[in-house]
């Protein structure tokens, strides 16, 4: 059976005109039900969903205007459009005050039907199309993500179909993107809402280690195992496990992976009975995993196992209608509502083809925050590859060449020295603003000499 275009419904009490429309409408490729009077055109509504309803205005005991009302109450997501006499607009200005989309003059050419039937359905679908983003964007499980580009737009829709299935997610998306994001609004909208969301980084951690993480391990299983110790999977169970960085899982780990997927069982390191888990997986790479198979370094059939649903998230460059919405978001998150960029600095930003995604743009407007004492930061306090409207690969050595070693360390010095003006001193929030263990800045402190009266607690 074809798609029709849209569902409408005809309702006048003339014979004629009822089906002169029906006809035309159904050429142009609609589904039309037709109602010679108000009262039939209300029953109708209570027991079918129309897209679109076409009501004359003057008809006996229920008039185009009772009906309009009737609708608005019963189904206020159908578009109603009146006819109207030719010198009489005052009734069809009543109807569109009380919610009308429009109206058509009699007598009237079918160019006229053509295209307000057109419009009257595209504006439906659209407001449809805010209505759902809206809601995709006010739930506490997406609010994190911010974007209102098409690629965005079509990324929430998939995120809500994901979300809907119990299947294996496959997130593919460059480093910066936030895959773990996207991962947890589909947890957090899925049936496994009010169970755990735990995350693994399987690039993070030692081969050796990886597999008592996941597994975990029996009492004596291996040298320092002193008691037996719960997975990731079992934390997890009902829930969902993040695999992030799947593509750098060791071979030897993915068989294993494979069994839980397959029959949802598996053994602790060192265990000799199975375990039974019911854990959906989400698994997230920036690699190709299609390149590794070939290469040996992956398994197809884990692979396809995986990617029943996939996601990949688009890199910045792609939707750059949402910086600003970037920018302006960290400018908040990291000085309230106490800076902003200058239009040129603003420009740059836009045009910069940010190679580390919303990760690079987070991170380079905190360092700004950080260094600069101005309300309204200017281009000249962007970093110089931002400022050449270039990305990293692209900036020039000059001729007389650099002391790059020495470059960097007065660049360190410096975050160090404004990182404890901005913290009067305080090391402990010192080290937090440049994402440094306190131990570590430390060592950087005795490294560069700062001799400075801080505070140590």
């Amino acid at each position: 059976m074809n798609k029709t275009k849209g569902k409408i419904l005809v309702v006048d009490d003339e014979r004629s005109m009822r089906e002169i429309l029906e006809i035309f409408l159904k050429n142009e490729g609609y589904s039309v039900s037709v109602a010679d009077n108000g009262e039939k055109a209300i029953e109708a509504v209570k027991k079918d969903i129309y897209n679109l309803i076409i009501t004359d205005m003057k008809m006996p005991k229920v008039s185009g205007i009772d009906l309009l009302k009737n609708v608005k109450q019963i189904a206020p997501d159908t578009i109603v459009v009146v006819f109207t006499a030719f010198g009489t607009t005052k009734s069809a200005v009543e109807a569109m005050k009380l919610g009308a989309y429009d109206y058509i003059q009699k007598p009237f050419q079918m160019d006229d039907i053509r295209l307000v039937v057109k419009n009257a359905l595209e504006k439906q679908k659209l407001r449809k199309d805010v209505s759902i983003l809206k809601d995709q964007l006010a739930s506490p499980s997406i609010e994190n993500i911010i974007g209102e580009s098409l690629p965005m737009r079509e990324l929430f829709s998939v995120i809500s179909k994901c979300a809907s299935s119990n299947a294996s997610v496959l997130i593919m998306g460059e480093s910066g993107t936030g895959k773990e994001l996207v991962a947890k609004a589909v947890h957090s909208m899925s049936q496994r809402k009010d169970n755990h969301f735990v995350a693994i980084n399987c690039a993070a951690i030692p081969e050796g280690l990886l597999e008592s993480e996941l597994f975990g391990y029996m009492k004596g299983a291996f040298t320092g195992a002193s008691s037996s110790k719960q997975g990731l999977f079992e934390l997890a169970n009902d829930g969902t496990l993040f695999l992030d960085e799947i593509g750098e899982m060791p071979m030897s780990l993915q068989a294993k992976l494979l069994r839980v997927i397959e029959d949802g069982t598996y053994r602790r390191v060192g265990g000799l009975s199975d375990i039974t888990v019911d854990v959906r997986i989400i698994a997230a790479t920036n690699k190709n995993l299609a390149e590794r198979i070939e290469k040996g370094l992956f398994r197809e059939d884990l692979y396809f196992r995986l990617n029943v649903l996939s996601l990949k998230i688009p890199p910045l460059r792609e939707r750059q209608d949402d910086i600003q919405l970037l920018v302006n978001h960290f400018m908040k998150k990291y000085s309230g509502n106490g800076k902003q960029f200058s239009q040129n600095a603003m420009a740059l930003l836009n045009n910069y083809q940010w190679k580390g995604n919303v990760r690079e743009l987070e991170n380079i407007i905190e360092r700004v925050i950080l260094l600069s004492d101005d309300d309204v930061i200017g281009q000249e306090s962007l970093p110089e590859e931002i400022r050449a409207g270039s990305s990293v690969e692209k900036v020039a050595v000059p001729t007389g060449g650099v002391d790059i070693e020495k470059m960097m360390v007065d660049m360190e010095r410096a975050y160090l020295l404004k990182a404890l003006e901005k913290t009067n001193g305080v090391k402990t929030e010192a080290a937090k603003l440049l994402k440094l263990t306190f131990r570590s800045f430390r060592h950087k402190l005795k490294k560069y000499g700062i001799d400075k009266k801080i505070i140590t607690d």
